[in-house]
């Protein structure tokens, strides 16, 4: 299959008829910062040339420094490796959500909130989808599981920005987004990486109780009034809502927030699903499980470190609280095997736990 020609000589894709005709035109990229400064929201953040990054490179003749940073995660090794590790459910169901599709649906919810409100959707979008690279196999528990090792503890969002990431040379708010997504951590310094906080949690809330009502382990009927009446009980109902809530907040007040009574609303559907979903009996026992696991995992590899796979990326100095340099990783058997263990995906781990140590599989984190 090679194509089709046409009478000007140039191959097409299809044979049936001539192609759709567009321009003649060339929007490269100087031309589309020129435009975004004309039409983003005050405040909002505008790409500029090759962007400000610890390696200065040279700017893209097609792609604002934001959309480059949105490329690089999208073909990004831990970016993949997103497929394989768990939101809430290990070893999740054919249509139950994994790390890898969160990303996706928070950054559907980001670009919603930042196209409307002349944002930078470029950068809003490349914040969303690497907002969880940081995060280890078996969901947040792999926190609990990597804490102790770390005199600074492990912090997911700041372990992708600053570790996991490094060798894609981000833009600084890019990586400022990624770092302070999560509530506990600062605000971050652009209102796009306000909005994919508030993206996540809206996210994570609506779907996650959509993945456990699927599974049988709640009922929407159970829904407080605090949420049904104003939000609604189901996914689309409750996204719908919080984003309707987010947008209108900017628009009437200049600020990345909420009206109290969606604030509220969200704030009580996520407490549901913690006490529902998250801190159940057998939530707890399969985050035990997982924690067990990664320990044994990172102990192993940092007594033998010459069985960890050397890397082939470039890996970059960088700034901020948990940075790691150029030498670190010769330097930190430890912290090595964190980021080795870190980066496997959920039965990747669980499998070498059992061939490398000989672990019981009754022992092994079990599916809803």
């Amino acid at each position: 299959m090679r194509g089709g020609g046409d009478a000007e000589g140039i191959v097409v894709a299809h044979r049936s008829a001539p192609p759709p005709r567009v321009g003649p035109a060339r929007v490269g990229r100087e031309d589309r910062e020129e435009r975004e400064t004309a039409t983003l929201a005050a405040g909002a953040t505008p790409a500029v040339g090759a962007g400000n990054r610890v390696a200065p490179e040279a700017p893209d003749p097609h792609r604002t420094c934001f959309e480059r940073d949105r490329d690089r995660i999208l073909h990004a090794a831990a970016f993949r490796r997103l497929a394989g590790k768990t939101q809430v459910f290990v070893f999740p169901a054919d249509h139950q959500r994994t790390r890898l599709t969160h990303a996706l649906e928070v950054a559907q919810v980001a670009t919603a909130v930042a196209r409307a409100a002349g944002l930078n959707v470029a950068l809003t979008e490349a914040i969303a989808l690497g907002h969880d690279c940081g995060h280890g196999p078996g969901g947040h528990a792999s926190e609990d599981a990597f804490d102790p090792f770390l005199p600074q503890g492990y912090d997911h969002a700041v372990w992708g920005a600053d570790v996991v990431l490094t060798s894609l040379n981000l833009c600084a708010q890019t990586l400022d987004g990624i770092r302070n997504h999560s509530w506990s951590r600062p605000t971050p310094a652009t209102p796009e990486g306000v909005v994919v906080s508030w993206a996540d949690r809206c996210a994570y809330s609506a779907h996650d109780l959509e993945d456990a009502v699927t599974a049988g382990i709640v009922d929407p009927g159970d829904l407080p009034p605090t949420v049904t009446e104003v939000a609604g009980a189901s996914r689309s109902s409750q996204l719908r809502s919080f984003i309707g809530a987010l947008i209108d907040c900017i628009a009437d007040h200049g600020a990345v927030g909420m009206d109290p009574d969606h604030a509220e609303a969200l704030a009580a559907l996520r407490s549901f699903n913690y006490d529902r979903i998250y801190t159940r009996p057998a939530s707890v026992a399969q985050a035990d499980s997982v924690i067990a696991v990664l320990r044994a995992l990172v102990e192993h590899f940092a007594s033998h470190p010459d069985q960890i796979p050397s890397s082939p990326l470039r890996r970059l100095p960088t700034t901020g609280r948990g940075a790691v340099g150029t030498d670190a990783r010769a330097a930190d058997p430890l912290r090595d095997a964190i980021t080795y263990v870190g980066g496997m995906t959920d039965r990747y781990a669980f499998e070498t736990a059992v061939t490398l140590l000989d672990w019981p599989r009754h022992r092994l984190p079990h599916a809803v």
